[in-house]
């Protein structure tokens, strides 16, 4: 549809639309399994563009002035003053507003976001490999971080977030095991190219046991199987912010000091850490890009597993 064009206000950055990638969040809010406060909104939160003017009430700062090219993450403002905010957990704020579910996000050619939220892009990517570092990245790169210093790590769904994280996680000097779809040797194929260890389907065990498990996938029949590969003491991450519903399991597989944990969004430190590391790795986006006029056809594909890596919505200029 057609909707004017926005206007900055405030602490906002009026943004021209380059690239927006497709996340399985977006899915989630289609199909209704994560509320939207107030439709309709205009998806997309993985976004990258360029500053073209600022709201009254924007700082006068570098690098986000006019012209400048900046990412746009899910996490669009928080209130700042709640204990979650005050204690660096501004992630948890109640709240908290998000890109392309509270605030009209980047499937669209303009959109205004608040400066304090956005950030500056590292050079050498161009903005469709860009576009799913701002948020199959920093979800993933804060996942990781609840691994510890697990050595033996196993990623169960290997798409946007998990072919990234592997390269950090490789580059960390962990040892990595992935866990794809029944069938789905392309992906398994994939994830090898990356340098992981072992590739196989989910319900296979791994060859030996997992010091920490991240779930990417939303299938919560998972964490009982993620639970029986992870050795004691380990961690399995829950890293979406849906899941279907999780099956009982027996306790014993639980004991042992054994830990299930979930990542709720991301903070701003997450971001800065994250955008900074990324070039360090050499992290590379594996991007299939759609036009705006086919980005229901990108959901629709991600949905049914069409592709490696990630989904970009591409804005012609």
């Amino acid at each position: 549809m057609e909707l004017p064009k926005p206007e900055p206000v405030g602490n906002q950055l009026l943004v021209r639309v380059h690239a927006c990638g497709v996340c399985r969040t977006d899915l989630h809010l289609l199909d209704g399994e994560v509320e939207i406060p107030r439709p309709p909104i205009v998806p997309g939160h993985q976004i990258v563009g360029t500053v073209v003017s600022r709201g009254e009430g924007a700082a006068d700062s570098e690098p986000l002035e006019a012209g400048a090219r900046v990412g746009i993450p899910w996490l669009g403002w928080t209130c700042g003053r709640c204990r979650y905010c005050l204690s660096g957990r501004e992630n948890l704020c109640d709240t908290a507003r998000f890109t392309g579910r509270d605030i009209d996000g980047g499937y669209a050619e303009w959109t205004v976001a608040d400066e304090r939220y956005c950030f500056a892009l590292p050079e050498g990517y161009s903005d469709l490999q860009v576009a799913p570092l701002l948020c199959a990245g920093l979800i993933g790169y804060r996942a990781l971080g609840m691994t510890g210093d697990a050595e033996r790590l196993g990623l169960y769904g290997f798409g946007s977030s998990a072919h990234i994280i592997a390269q950090v996680a490789r580059f960390e000097g962990r040892r990595v095991f992935a866990f794809t779809r029944t069938g789905d040797e392309a992906g398994q194929s994939s994830a090898r190219e990356l340098g992981v260890e072992w590739a196989g389907d989910s319900l296979t065990p791994p060859p030996e046991e997992l010091d920490a498990a991240i779930i990417f996938a939303s299938v919560g029949e998972l964490v009982p199987i993620a639970l029986r590969a992870i050795a004691k003491g380990g961690t399995v991450v829950c890293a979406g912010i849906h899941m279907s519903e999780i099956p009982s399991f027996p306790y014993d597989i639980l004991w042992g000091e054994r830990t299930v944990c979930s990542v709720a969004n991301l903070t701003r430190k997450d971001a800065t850490e994250f955008l900074t590391l990324a070039p360090r790795v050499s992290v590379r986006t594996d991007v299939h890009p759609y036009p705006l006029a086919d980005a229901g056809r990108a959901l629709e594909d991600l949905r049914a597993g069409r592709f490696q890596g990630a989904a970009v919505i591409e804005i012609d200029r």
